[in-house]
């Protein structure tokens, strides 16, 4: 089942755009204030709460500190500006809030925060779990948490990251082992979406480490003020709001490694705190006079050219140099086309399994329309395409036709893949690979037009005499007269 959200906002248009990004991976529930957002949570059990902060009568810090009491499994996330940043700070504690997104918020952003929220809500169904069996006597609890570190070394093992034969990540991945059992920083590059957590987490399990915690901050989620508490953690009367003590995630990761995405959003200020925890191994929690020894190893990503920003002043040199102990460059999806048709595959599997759906295989028009499509998004815009595929699909086979229109008219603007999801021939006489190219564009043409060949040859300049010519050169006819008789 999916998770479920509950969305509070007295402003429709902003609860409608928020049900719209993400009602494909969550089972949505919407609310216009705060009476209707307890009855729905008197109604349902609720995985992640996501608050706006002004609404009338209650305000979203209030609402979430009542949550809190009442439902305390929901995780809560408050929407606001940086105008409401001492009211959000003063109830991180009282209010149990787990992150804090400022206005104007990206769906991008909003639906990978939900995610992270839906994912730690069930880590706290699993620890929940534990701590059970444990109380019951059911087993030692060495030899438990020996199996669940054996289970997760070996689901983030490098061999684990999806990828064909020959993939421009093998090099990647063989860099990662071989630096993996040596304390190095990380710097990982790439665009959003390509998996730099998952190598990092797979360095994390390789490492001599691996027993030790591993935690993750996304740098760009929260202002600079909520990070370094977050971070560092904080001591009580430290600021507004702060009634206890709060452990911060370097604590937490002492002895393992501290994941840091998205280190190139944060200000200069922060830099030059974080650089001082990293060249001396010790922090200051906010509010605090005594320095904490901290022993964790920083693997740090970013989808920007730190190189770039350093020369324009953006970017701290000394932090620079650093975290980037060892750099590395997650390729997109464009530049592997090859990894495209396995990946899918795995997606297909997993999500068709979240659904409680059948698996349905890709027939070879949808395996092209994968390869030929430059996914921007990559594997995170993938995924979604699946997801989507598969609610509309049917049967056994998972035809073209449940792409979105965006996958279709997309294609065109691809530059290695030819028909049947293969790539372009690495070599060749001239004449062979333009004749890949051009089957590759007239089967394009004849998927985007449903196989109305009349509207292909008008959209290629053809007559339909001489498109149905070139269509039996390539045997693309003869497949679809099969794929009609069948």
């Amino acid at each position: 089942m999916m998770p479920t959200v509950l969305l509070v906002d007295d402003e429709v248009r902003s609860l409608d755009a928020m049900r719209r990004t993400l009602e494909e991976d969550f089972d949505i529930l919407t609310a216009t204030d705060a009476d209707a957002a307890r009855e729905q949570m008197e109604r349902r059990d609720v995985d992640v709460i996501l608050c706006d902060q002004r609404m009338p009568g209650t305000t979203g810090v209030e609402f979430l500190r009542e949550a809190r009491e009442r439902w305390p499994d929901a995780v809560r996330i408050v929407i606001s500006g940086y105008t409401d940043s001492e009211d959000i700070i003063a109830g991180i504690n009282d209010a149990g809030i787990w992150q804090y997104i400022l206005k104007p918020w990206v769906p991008e952003h909003l639906l990978q925060t939900v995610r992270a929220a839906a994912e730690a809500r069930t880590l706290q169904h699993g620890l929940a779990r534990l701590d059970i069996e444990l109380r019951s006597g059911s087993g030692p609890l060495r030899v438990k948490s020996q199996a669940r570190l054996a289970q997760a070394r070996h689901a983030f093992d490098f061999d684990r990251i999806v990828r064909a034969a020959g993939s421009p990540l093998d090099a990647v991945c063989e860099t990662a082992r071989r630096i993996a059992r040596h304390d190095l920083s990380v710097l990982v590059l790439g665009e959003s979406g390509t998996g730099k957590e998952l190598l990092a987490r797979a360095i994390h399990y390789a490492s001599p480490r691996h027993a030790g915690p591993f935690v993750v901050e996304n740098c760009a989620a929260i202002p600079d003020t909520l990070l370094e508490s977050e971070l560092f953690g904080h001591k009580r009367g430290a600021f507004t709001g702060a009634v206890d003590d709060h452990i911060g995630l370097f604590q937490r990761a002492n002895g393992g490694t501290v994941f840091l995405d998205e280190i190139g959003e944060t200000s200069p200020a922060f830099q030059v705190k974080l650089l001082r925890v990293l060249q001396e191994g010790e922090l200051r929690p906010v509010g605090s006079t005594r320095a904490i020894p901290v022993d964790a190893r920083v693997i740090a990503a970013t989808h920007r050219d730190l190189e770039s920003d350093v020369r324009a002043g953006r970017f701290r040199e000394d932090l620079y140099y650093r975290i980037a102990g060892v750099t590395m460059a997650m390729p997109p999806l464009r530049e592997r086309p090859g990894d495209i048709v396995p990946i899918a595959e795995r997606l297909r599997s997993d999500v068709a399994a979240e659904l409680g759906l059948a698996a349905p295989a890709f027939d070879d028009d949808a395996r092209a329309v994968l390869v030929s499509y430059p996914w921007p998004g990559n594997i995170r815009e993938l995924r979604n395409e699946i997801a989507r595929a598969l609610a509309l699909s049917d049967g056994a086979v998972l035809h073209a036709a449940a792409f979105s229109r965006r996958l279709l008219h997309g294609q065109a603007g691809a530059h290695v893949p030819v028909a049947n999801g293969q790539a372009l021939p690495p070599s060749g006489t001239l004449a062979e690979r333009l004749d890949a190219i051009e089957a590759m564009v007239l089967r394009e043409a004849l998927l985007r037009h449903r196989w109305n060949k009349t509207r292909a040859a008008q959209e290629l300049g053809l007559s339909r005499v001489g498109l149905r010519a070139k269509l039996q050169r390539f045997g693309l006819e003869d497949a679809k007269d099969v794929k009609d008789k069948s």
